[in-house]
């Protein structure tokens, strides 16, 4: 081949099992990390060709085929040349394609669940209302969570490039075309798409080639984007015109790896063409050249470097479909012509670019670098305009019953669902009377009484809070200890009662809801990292709002444990004072909201990690922690033992409130004098979180439990890293509270709101009760 060496880059694997026939027009999807799933395709050779709608599973790893015959549902039709993609794991989605004679299937979106075990599955109709992108083939499919988006292909009598989006996290689910006032794409079929995750091109579905109306193929680019304000537009991308320029062609695959598009096989506008392997830089907009892997009508897929391509057609023997997989190593073949490296400007992508903290490396094992920017966004007090976004319906994540079950989401237990309704209520009273982000400066004031006297005042019953703690309780019941996130997340350090705080921080960067312009729940999944509670004079406020978002949004907010969610301590620190005044009860009675708080805490997750990269824990590292596991196989309800008699008590112990040595480059363990005079709380030292990091393969370590300045802290040797979200500690410390957000490329950006200029306090304590209850410092770090 002209300008190429003839060198073999993929090599054939061997394979066992089950294994499907030779097929081509089929979908192969990856549904884990080490599991992949085939569907339907064309088998047959020469012409005499049938269609099929059989599915298959091919486990990465062990290299073994299985079919997948237990299926249960009504599962789709015969088909080739449909698209598919998967939706959360184990869970894929199948449109369109054609079903032979000239035919094409249905419009109907079929939802393959796999939960019960890859030999194992369900199918069923997602239950859509009104239009729909009709029948077509040649078209693709691809999943940016929470949209479902479904472009171009041929409606059986011309090709289109049109773009629909549906959003599963929105019912009754419903198909929307997305209309778009700049250039657009030419109509194709058989082109590709793929959704790019880093990188100047992060966010959006990219497409390639295709073939148009009068046949020709094409050599061209998009990106499809969507702003933060629900505006979508497509972007071409550039291509350098001094370099090597991209072959047309079409019934190829491609796939990103990193922030480079692999371009795999496919046909030209010459009969048996050899047409090159391809990679597009988004970054430099560069088309580097590799050695042909000819393969056209194929599926591909990856796993980690290694980039995996399955069935279709040959150029030696273009009439019968082969039924090998081959491989390739995608960093030894881009690795041999990466570009010199240049200062890329981060993208903006609708998110402010404050302070970042370079990206955690996802496939990196060892401890990454992460570097602070100059700057920061910052949030002052000031006058606020009223909210007049509207207010969009959602119904709470759970089974939809007879609307089908919700696509991405883990379905809640039985004992949930039929309770729906309560929920709802129960949620929708604490959201309306506490979620008031622009009126944090002028707040009416809510009442909590035994029996609401006026429905148009500010009362909340106490049987509604003690109704939405046992709502809250059902669901972190069934959540386990350790919490796995997809990035982008927003995480907040304690609270402790400060609910004016929380309004602010939600006002400056975002809310957990629909409301235009301010929710941002369908981007962001929130993270909350305890001590919500005690010290300040709202925490009834602040935990009744975040129990109510947590009902409502029951995957998308997460709540874990801080040192304060623990009887033994707010009984002493605030909470019990303010149960007392407040609701006028005995905080000893067994039905008592804060007893009944302190059973729900018991329930609450311990850890969450974003991405497998980024830990997420209230206090600090244990010296008994080895693993995560370790962590998940504990038992709830958990009660905290304060003098701790085992190692997994002093685990607990650790996690809620251990913290860093006082000097970064400390190393080891010692006793926490400043917090105790018994030995049972340690400090640790830049060592134990560089071991447990390295062991556990983490990049990072983001804790809460100490107040800190800045409202966050960076320990650069240990990767880690302090947030804490209250301003002005114990109206003593004047310090800024911050959130962070953690973008999909795990870049992390903090977000600082500074203490308010008033005389009002905001906290129960006073020189008095610090005197019996002291606070810890904040640590003091210099610049």
């Amino acid at each position: 081949m002209k300008g190429l060496r003839a060198e073999r880059i993929a090599q054939r694997i061997e394979t066992s099992g089950n294994a499907p026939q030779a097929r081509f027009g089929h979908t192969v999807t990856a549904i884990s990390k080490t599991k992949v799933i085939l569907f339907g395709g064309a088998i047959g050779d020469t012409g005499k060709y049938s269609i099929t709608g059989d599915t298959f599973c091919f486990d990465i790893a062990s290299r073994v085929w299985s079919r997948i015959d237990k299926v249960t549902g009504l599962a789709p039709s015969a088909r080739a040349a449909h698209a598919s993609c998967a939706v959360e794991g184990l869970q894929l989605v199948i449109y369109g394609g054609a079903t032979g004679g000239g035919s094409l299937a249905s419009d109907d979106l079929y939802l393959l669940d796999l939960r019960k075990g890859e030999n194992e599955g369900s199918w069923m109709i997602v239950p859509v209302v009104g239009s729909t992108p009709g029948r077509r083939y040649g078209h693709s499919l691809v999943f940016t969570k929470p949209h479902l988006l479904a472009f171009g292909g041929n409606t059986g009598n011309e090709s289109v490039s049109d773009v629909w989006s549906l959003n599963v996290e929105k019912s009754p689910f419903s198909w929307n075309k997305i209309e778009v006032q700049s250039e657009i794409p030419k109509p194709r079929v058989y082109h590709s798409a793929c959704l790019c995750t880093t990188g100047s091109a992060m966010g959006m579905m990219v497409i390639f080639g295709g073939r148009t109306n009068d046949q020709s193929a094409l050599n061209d680019t998009w990106g499809l984007r969507r702003h933060r304000d629900g505006r979508w537009d497509w972007v071409r991308a550039p291509y350098k015109n001094s370099g090597e320029q991209a072959f047309s062609r079409y019934q190829h695959t491609s796939l990103f790896v990193g922030s480079k598009m692999l371009v795999l096989g496919g046909r030209t506008n010459q009969v048996g063409e050899v047409v090159p392997v391809e990679a597009y830089d988004t970054e430099s907009s560069e088309w580097m050249k590799f050695p042909s892997i000819q393969r056209f009508r194929h599926s591909s897929w990856t796993f980690d470097s290694e980039v995996y391509i399955h069935g279709g057609f040959e150029n030696e023997t273009p009439n019968i479909p082969t039924d090998s997989i081959v491989k390739l190593d995608s960093s030894k073949l881009l690795g041999r012509v990466e570009p010199a490296p240049r200062n890329i400007q981060e993208p903006r992508m609708g998110l402010d670019q404050n302070r970042p903290i370079p990206r955690v490396p996802r496939a990196a094992n060892k401890t990454p670098e992460i570097r602070l920017a100059s700057n920061v966004l910052v949030s002052m007090g000031g006058e606020q305009n009223e909210d007049t976004g509207e207010q969009v319906h959602k119904v709470p994540i759970s089974c939809l019953q007879e609307e089908g079950k919700r696509l991405g989401v883990k379905p809640l237990p039985p004992s949930m669902t039929k309770s729906q309704t309560v929920a709802e209520n129960i949620s929708g009273l604490f959201i309306d009377m506490l979620f008031r982000t622009h009126d944090w400066n002028n707040l009416p004031e809510v009442k909590f009484v035994k029996t609401a006297s006026n429905p148009n005042r500010m009362q909340i019953q106490k049987d509604s809070i003690l109704s939405l703690i046992q709502e809250c309780e059902n669901i972190m019941k069934q959540e386990p200890n350790v919490i796995h996130m997809r990035a982008p997340v927003k995480i907040f350090g304690s609270l402790n009662g400060q609910y004016i705080d929380l309004l602010r921080a939600f006002e400056s960067y975002g809310e957990p809801s629909e409301r235009l312009g301010d929710g941002d729940i369908e981007s962001f999944d929130y993270l909350f990292l305890g001590d919500y509670i005690d010290r300040g004079s709202k925490s009834i406020e602040t935990i009744c709002l975040l129990m109510a978002l947590k009902v409502k949004y029951p995957d998308q907010i997460i709540l874990l444990r801080g040192h304060h969610e623990d009887q033994q301590i707010n009984v002493h620190y605030g909470l019990a004072q303010e149960c007392r005044t407040k609701l006028d009860e005995d905080p000893s009675e067994a039905n008592s909201v804060f007893s009944c708080l302190n059973r729900m805490f018991e329930y609450m997750p311990l850890c969450a990690i974003i991405e497998d990269k980024i830990i997420c824990i209230h206090g600090g590292i244990s010296q008994n922690l080895r693993s995560i596991e370790d962590l998940e196989v504990i038992s709830k309800p958990i009660n905290i033992n304060h003098m701790p008699q085992t190692p997994e008590q002093q685990t607990l112990m650790d996690l809620l409130w251990a913290d860093p040595c006082e000097n970064e480059r400390e190393t080891g363990f010692k006793p926490h004098t400043a917090r105790t005079i018994f030995g049972n709380i340690f400090r640790f030292g830049v060592d134990r979180v560089q071991k447990f990091l390295s062991d556990n393969k983490l990049g990072c370590l983001v804790r809460s439990h100490e107040c800190v300045m800045e409202g966050f802290e960076r320990n650069i040797p240990a990767e880690m890293i302090t947030l804490f979200t209250a301003t002005d500690y114990c109206g003593k410390y004047k310090n800024a509270g911050a959130i962070l957000l953690v973008k999909k490329n795990l870049e992390i950006v903090p977000k600082i709101i500074y203490p308010l200029n008033t005389s009002a306090s905001s906290w129960l304590e006073n020189e008095e009760s610090l005197r019996l209850r002291p606070a810890t410092p904040p640590r003091w770090k210099p610049r």
